[in-house]
């Protein structure tokens, strides 16, 4: 007996001031499926306060309290979350669910290039545009020249799979020539192809501060941009309360994607969730409790594997991202990098937040691009913004640096 696909995920708003949204997904399970709903909320900047999720391997029920914004688009994000369940078939012409056994052919890729005037704002002006198009950016390469002009490339994809048509493309373009207005010259998109490949790097090609600072994975005594330490964030795990699981307990500072920083990492390691709770205390407090098994279905009791899987949610849930500024010649450069999914997702929105907060610090953008590189053992993506430090630029680096990992932490 399957349920129907109106079913499969149901938003029920606040019933009064002071409530939380109720969101369920209620569908057959597949593997990551938690990190991908948790995934999309946070693309769709919806916070999670609370969650339950269960699932007896095949199929799997999940509730989240959450809070949207005044923007939120809840009937756009209940139909990402259907799409990321697994896909519908009919059967006696009613829909109902079943897994896909075909995975998604890669979207296209499409060339966004556009020449204008510079101005403070801009980049993120653009990329906000690009957001609520639904437009996914991959790649960027943004350089200015002397004369004060900006040349933009975005490599982007559409989850709505329309960029190919000439109303969707004439739409993009007359939303992006209304947010530039008269700073624009011109304004171009064109179809690249299948997704890119990885474009992955050898890590000789970034500076030392990269490499021997961002990307250490050991714990450091203190995160530089922010409050977090080693001692803020506890993971302990458990084999003695269950005969089937192993118990992973979480307590940690809340920041934003937190519940999608412990999926992913799970999802890289293959683990599956049979039970969890998520919850948030006062002062930003979280406790999390997952009952969780290996690919195999038993517990985990090999004491290496306990370690190392320990060691990573530390890692992840004290820095989910890498900032720094460092010096580039004369200039200052802007580093933020983020692991890679191993599915080959980056975190989403990081582009949207940097660029948000360096607007609001009022620093502009001189260069930026987006590129992915191999470090050991994982894939990073990693974001060099070169900042235009003109004639009344005096922002401490410092600052720049609190200021950007406040917003993409969710605490500006």
């Amino acid at each position: 007996m399957g349920i129907l696909q109106e079913d499969v995920v149901i938003i029920r708003p606040p019933e009064k001031d002071g409530d939380n949204t109720v969101l369920t997904v209620n569908c057959p399970d597949k593997t990551g499926l938690g990190c991908d709903l948790c995934r999309i909320i946070l693309i769709f900047g919806v916070t999670i306060i609370r969650g339950d999720v269960s699932t007896d391997g095949k199929w799997c029920y999940l509730v989240f309290w959450v809070v949207g914004k005044p923007k939120t688009r809840w009937s756009l994000l209940k139909k990402r979350l259907i799409g990321a369940c697994p896909t519908c078939s009919s059967a006696s012409g009613i829909s109902y669910y079943c897994t896909d056994l075909n995975p998604p052919k890669p979207p296209n890729v499409f060339l966004l290039k556009f020449c204008c005037h510079d101005r403070r704002g801009l980049l993120h002006d653009v990329t906000e545009v690009l957001y609520e198009l639904e437009l996914n950016i991959k790649k960027v390469k943004v350089s200015t020249t002397p004369d004060g002009k900006v040349v933009d490339l975005f490599f982007i994809t559409d989850t709505r799979e329309l960029l190919h048509t000439k109303a969707r493309k004439d739409d993009t373009i007359e939303q992006l020539t209304a947010i530039l207005k008269d700073v624009l010259i011109t304004i171009d998109i064109e179809l690249v192809g299948p997704e890119m490949p990885s474009c992955s790097q050898s890590s000789s090609f970034l500076p030392t501060a990269i490499t021997e600072d961002i990307f250490d994975l050991e714990l450091p005594d203190s995160v530089r941009t922010g409050t977090f330490t080693s001692d803020s964030v506890s993971v302990e795990m458990d084999n003695s309360l269950s005969p089937a699981h192993t118990l992973v307990q979480i307590m940690c500072q809340d920041h934003k994607g937190l519940l999608y920083d412990i999926m992913r990492t799970l999802k890289d390691y293959n683990i599956q969730i049979s039970y969890g709770r998520f919850t948030t205390k006062p002062r930003g407090k979280c406790e999390i409790d997952l009952f969780i098994v290996q690919a195999d279905g038993k517990k985990i009791v090999d004491s290496s594997k306990q370690k190392s899987l320990s060691a990573r949610l530390r890692t992840e849930l004290i820095r989910p991202l890498r900032v720094a500024v460092v010096s580039r010649g004369p200039d200052s450069e802007l580093l933020v990098a983020n692991p890679v999914e191993l599915s080959g997702k980056g975190r989403p929105l990081v582009f949207y937040d940097i660029t948000l907060a360096l607007k609001v610090l009022g620093t502009c953008i001189f260069s930026a691009e987006i590129g992915r590189h191999v470090i050991g053992d994982r894939e990073w993506e990693v974001y060099r913004i070169l900042l235009d430090e003109g004639e009344g630029m005096s922002i401490p680096r410092n600052k720049i640096e609190k200021g950007v990992w406040k917003m993409l932490m969710g605490w500006e």
